[in-house]
């Protein structure tokens, strides 16, 4: 449950990038140079935002280690949003990615594990033999790169937002896990954490590409979502920080009505509307307190394909019985929504809350 808390608590940090140097329009002027592995949190930040605007990959080796002398890379489940902007940085920069990882060094063994991952989620058709190149450099993540390697431990291209389980499917795992008193085998991929939405949102920041936004939009659909408590929390945060950082920038917004004209899925059209209005408007606190309500709904009454099938009470020749189907999921899982403090929308750094206040 601590684990879930914490991760859900990365879930809008992406956001704080953007409220503090928030850009009034479609392309922001040039930011004066900085020493950025002396400046502070908010400084690193706004220039993360603005990065997609002026990018400035000589800068990055700079911000890496002003990222570790704060320690924004210790908690490896809340610093999402650095190692997604390192991925697309070295996604995005092909000539010059072996060069700026080499400056980023030397770099605490204690955050050296983010290199790794970001190297690993650049997607770059190399990226296997980078971290190869680089594995000298980070002798104490052996084994992290080895499984990496190997394929023991998933990419972001796996993450699995483009999938969905059928209702028969959702069935068939509850059947096997009352017959055996074990979830199903789970396929290899990313969890659903909030920290995975705070890497894709990195990656926008540094390239600006619209690939990582549309993974995000894709989650949208779980809003809506009444089986699993994980997809309807990480739909929703998708949900609030595209309105969020919409409102504080311009080209997003404009992104957003562009998507929203686009070809979509019936479950993800209207809830893009409802983020350019809100966006517009400026009325972010209620999409908060429809997701607290949501969550909470899905809570206290259990999956909806279980009340479903208590609905419909025969599948196939025999008979369910309810109270034998045990399932762990909902209900043992805390999470809480990030707020807005201060106007300025986070997640790592904000206070995470159970209850609207």
């Amino acid at each position: 449950m601590r684990r879930l808390i914490v991760t859900l608590a990365a879930a809008l940090i992406v956001t704080l990038a953007a409220a503090i140097v928030s850009a009034p329009a479609f392309a922001a002027p040039a930011p004066p140079l900085r020493q950025l592995d002396v400046a502070p949190k908010e400084v690193i930040l706004g220039w993360i935002n603005q990065y997609r605007h002026h990018p400035e990959p000589d800068k990055v080796p700079l911000a890496v280690r002003g990222m570790s002398r704060l320690g924004l890379l210790t908690d490896t489940e809340g610093a999402g949003v650095y190692v997604g902007f390192l991925a697309g940085i070295i996604a995005s920069n092909p000539d010059k990615a072996d060069e700026l990882i080499a400056k980023m060094f030397p770099l605490s063994t204690e955050h050296q594990w983010a290199v790794v991952r970001a190297i690993a989620y650049s997607g770059r058709p190399d990226w296997r033999t980078m971290l190869q190149r680089h594995a000298e450099r980070m002798p104490s993540r052996r084994v992290m790169i080895e499984k990496f390697l190997t394929g023991k431990l998933p990419t972001l291209a796996q993450a699995p937002i483009e999938k969905d389980e059928t209702w028969g499917q959702k069935l068939r795992g509850m059947m096997l896990f009352m017959n055996h008193f074990s979830k199903p085998a789970r396929d290899a991929g990313l969890d659903l954490t909030p920290d995975l939405l705070d890497t894709l949102w990195g990656v926008y920041y540094a390239t600006g590409e619209y690939r990582p936004l549309a993974r995000i939009v894709l989650m949208l659909r779980w809003t809506r979502e009444r089986d699993l408590l994980e997809k309807l929390t990480l739909g929703s945060m998708a949900k609030y920080t595209l309105a969020v950082n919409s409102a504080r920038n311009a080209d997003l917004l404009a992104t957003m009505k562009w998507a929203a004209l686009q070809p979509q899925p019936d479950t993800i059209k209207p809830v893009l509307s409802e983020i350019i209005e809100a966006a517009e408007t400026v009325e972010t606190g209620r999409l908060r307190n429809e997701a607290l309500a949501a969550i909470d709904e899905l809570k206290r009454k259990g999956p909806g394909i279980k009340r479903d099938i208590s609905l419909w009470g025969q599948v196939g020749e025999g008979a369910l019985a309810i109270g034998c189907i045990a399932l762990a999921v909902a209900g043992q899982v805390e999470f809480g929504i990030p707020c807005v403090v201060g106007g300025v929308a986070t997640s790592a750094a904000l206070r995470i809350w159970d209850n609207p206040k």
